[in-house]
């Protein structure tokens, strides 16, 4: 293995050890507390929020939640070409994080808090506007920091480990955020409390990343082993075979599981007349994502990642498709949440530890790292599924019939219910079935580090 060194002067662990400490981790998962606030009320109540609020028009906001993914498709891929190839002594991937973190802030206070005097056609211009600053900016922090994160370790196992308690200390934001949705939906002013929540939310959000840009440790040996062509960058990407089976499942699971976070605060309100305990649904969501998360890293080494990320999507898929038959206020809701609840964190653990390691399959093809533009695609393809959800979400809303603050008519509770039940479950087994084809497994990769090793070895003399 080569010899590397830290970036900052601050670091707490070697990027490219083969045991990655707890240090390191925190280092590295503790912006996830930040957005996992704001990342609960983007998913949960931003479409509610905009249609009940706001009173913008369901299509119209889908249509702008959808237009800003899309812009993604731009701004994913270059920022992860350039972050392959950008040379800083802050290291590759730092530089970047660095300079994210204000105009993520900016982008979250616009967000939350257009201003009053703005008539119906203004308001759709600034939303859509402060949406575009903030997938740009996040796009930014969040294609170099998961580039980063495949850098840190080449181990395995360790890799899993990585995600695994990063996707538990994340949790603690999204607790964070169940609690400030609670509060919002329970405010008598929502556009003052959300202009409060968007102003110290930008201030956490901006400090974890300054933070952790300064104390998490990069590869120096790395810098400049991008690919110096964007469009051969990319291309390689799909030529990977297993990259390509991996993105195309990953893509199908988002499409379908999205709906649950866009859905849940209409079916909690409208459908099963139980939007005062919304929060308390969604924290028995993701309660067994946080308990169980040291299990799946556990069992990973016992029955593989893809077997147990297999395991995981029909039970998501089981647990979707039995919301469909609520049939009402009741304790049914919780048990089928948690138990999807048991699904999606191994959906969150595993696929990323996965993705790491076929981005060293990549090395070895190309002799070259490209991480970022890995993950570019790997987060395109998420909000790009999830941007189509929202887009499917608003206008079945809108012909539905659906009219906010109002009971709404059978029609739109049966939309809403297929929606959030039947369509990711059919999903999550599709998913299930094409898995069944990757078998890029721990033996294989075994093989590919000795090579590569062996050819840092041989660089070296």
């Amino acid at each position: 293995m080569s010899q590397t060194r830290a970036t900052s002067k601050s670091a707490i662990g070697e990027a490219g050890a083969e045991h990655i400490t707890h240090g390191v981790i925190w280092a590295y998962a503790v912006p996830r507390i930040g957005f996992g606030i704001m990342g609960t009320l983007f998913g949960v109540y931003l479409m509610k929020f905009a249609t009940d609020v706001l009173l913008i028009a369901p299509a119209i906001i889908g249509l702008l939640i959808a237009a800003s993914r899309f812009w993604d498709g731009v701004s994913d891929p270059l920022i992860g070409y350039l972050s392959d190839r950008s040379k800083s002594p802050m290291g590759r991937r730092r530089v970047w994080m660095f300079w994210s973190a204000i105009p993520m802030g900016l982008g979250l206070i616009a967000i939350w808090s257009p201003p009053n005097m703005l008539d119906a056609t203004w308001l759709v211009i600034w939303m859509g506007a402060a949406l575009l600053l903030y997938e740009t900016a996040s796009t930014a922090f969040f294609v170099p920091h998961g580039a980063l994160g495949v850098e840190l370790t080449p181990n395995y196992h360790e890799r899993t480990r990585l995600y695994g308690y990063s996707h538990m200390i994340g949790i603690f934001g999204i607790i964070l955020g169940l609690a400030s949705l609670q509060f919002l939906t329970m405010a008598e002013d929502k556009r003052a409390f959300a202009f409060d929540l968007s102003i110290a939310a930008a201030v956490v959000v901006t400090s974890l990343v300054l933070i952790t840009t300064r104390i998490l440790p990069e590869r120096q040996d790395y810098q400049g082993r991008g690919s110096g062509s964007p469009f051969k960058s990319f291309a390689d990407v799909f030529r990977n075979k297993h990259a390509r089976l991996l993105l195309l499942v990953y893509g199908i699971e988002t499409f379908g599981g999205a709906t649950l976070g866009i859905l849940a605060a209409y079916a909690a309100e409208y459908v099963i007349d139980m939007g005062d305990q919304l929060v308390l649904i969604l924290v028995v969501n993701q309660l067994p994502q946080f308990l169980f998360a040291p299990l799946w890293i556990r069992l990973s080494k016992r029955f593989g990642k893809r077997n147990l990320w297999i395991f995981a999507t029909l039970l998501s898929a089981v647990s979707f498709a039995s919301m469909y038959f609520i049939p009402g206020p009741g304790l049914y809701i919780y048990f089928c949440v948690f138990f999807a609840g048991i699904g999606q964190g191994a959906g969150a653990v595993l696929p990323p530890a996965i993705q790491a390691d076929i981005i060293d399959y990549d090395e070895y093809l190309t002799n070259e790292r490209k991480e970022g533009s890995y993950i570019a695609v790997w987060n395109l393809i998420r909000k790009c599924a999830a941007s189509v959800t929202a887009f499917i979400v608003g206008f079945a809303l809108q012909f539905s019939g659906f009219e906010p603050n109002v009971d709404q008519t059978e029609e739109t509770k049966f939309a809403i219910r297929a929606m959030m039940a039947l369509m990711p479950a059919a999903f999550y087994i599709i998913g299930a079935l094409l898995l069944l084809k990757f078998s890029f497994n721990e033996k294989e990769h075994a093989r590919i580090r000795q090579i590569l090793d062996a050819r840092a070895g041989n660089n070296l003399q």
